[in-house]
């Protein structure tokens, strides 16, 4: 038995918010973030876990970077939003609840921003919200510093791709074990 913070590969969903173009020449690390996300979304692939991606006003800031994008399959499409919150999302919380996700792993930008009250909007319907804290940015520290500690005080979880991607797997024997480690190496 697991204890309840360990991520359940059957009840987790990985929320990718607003990693978008516009915001690739003002985040100091946006490509490191990016390719963190598209690494744990290869991941999520081989394990078969759902991932929502959203796009904050794409008109203004433009589309879901590039390396984000290829990882994901020809039909799966962002979904756009004005709301800070990506539970203001048309269909958002519905798609969590219909796929009976009970864990939630948000990676995105920015932390103090969409991440932050996409969390506490989760946390507030009950949802258990886990934070890639390696996939999460902000365009100064400070503000990333203060999104996470927020976060983290109203109980969201820290987590990273790595150490998500081996929860989600739970043993050596998962039989995509070897195809997980050659993502993380």
């Amino acid at each position: 038995m697991a204890h309840e913070k360990i991520l359940d590969a059957h009840h987790t969903a990985f929320v990718v918010i607003d990693v978008q173009e516009g915001f690739r020449g003002i985040i100091p690390n946006f490509t490191e973030v990016a390719d963190n996300i598209a690494r744990f979304l290869e991941g999520a692939k081989i394990l078969d876990i759902p991932v929502i991606v959203t796009e904050q006003y794409p008109k203004g800031l433009g589309r879901t970077a590039e390396e984000i994008l290829v990882t994901l399959d020809a039909d799966h499409a962002p979904l756009e939003k004005t709301a800070f919150s990506s539970c203001g999302a048309a269909g958002f919380v519905a798609s969590l609840k219909e796929l009976d996700i009970k864990q939630v792993l948000l990676g995105g930008i920015e932390a103090h921003i969409c991440v932050n009250q996409t969390a506490h909007d989760l946390l507030d319907a009950g949802f258990q919200v886990h934070l890639l804290t390696d996939c999460i940015s902000a365009r100064f520290e400070v503000n990333k510093k203060a999104g996470l500690d927020k976060m983290l005080q109203s109980g969201a979880v820290p987590s990273s791709v790595e150490m998500a991607l081996f929860e989600l797997m739970r043993d050596a024997k998962h039989e995509h074990f070897k195809e997980i480690q050659k993502l993380v190496k």
